[in-house]
C-alpha cells in the first residue's frame, strides 16, 4: 500500500476495509454477489479534531463501523472508506 498524500478534514477518518472471508467454515466458496460489505477496517489517516471534540481513534487502529456509514472512495486504485469519527462503533 502506497503512502497517502494529504489528510482528511476535521473529524473525518480514512479507513481501509478488511476483505470479507472467501469461504465459510464448512469450505463453501462465497461468490462476490453474495458477499456483504465489510464492517471492519484499519485506520489509515485521521483529520484534526473538531473544535468541541477530541479524536479518539489513531492511525493503525482496527475499527468496526455501521453498515451504511461513510463514503466509498478510490485512491491510486485502492478502495477506502471516508467516514466521520461518530460513524465508528468500536475500536478493537
Amino acid at each position: 500500500m502506497a503512502e497517502i498524500k494529504g489528510r482528511p478534514l476535521a473529524g473525518k477518518v480514512l479507513v481501509k476495509p478488511i476483505e470479507a472471508e472467501q469461504k465459510t467454515a464448512g469450505g463453501i466458496i462465497i461468490p462476490d454477489s453474495a458477499k456483504e460489505k465489510p464492517l471492519q477496517g484499519k485506520v489509515i489517516a485521521i483529520g484534526k479534531p473538531k473544535k468541541d471534540e477530541e479524536m479518539e481513534v489513531s492511525v493503525g487502529d482496527s475499527v468496526l463501523y455501521g453498515k451504511y456509514a461513510g463514503t466509498e472512495i478510490s485512491i491510486d486504485g485502492e478502495d477506502y472508506l471516508l467516514l466521520s469519527q461518530t460513524d465508528i462503533l468500536i475500536i478493537l
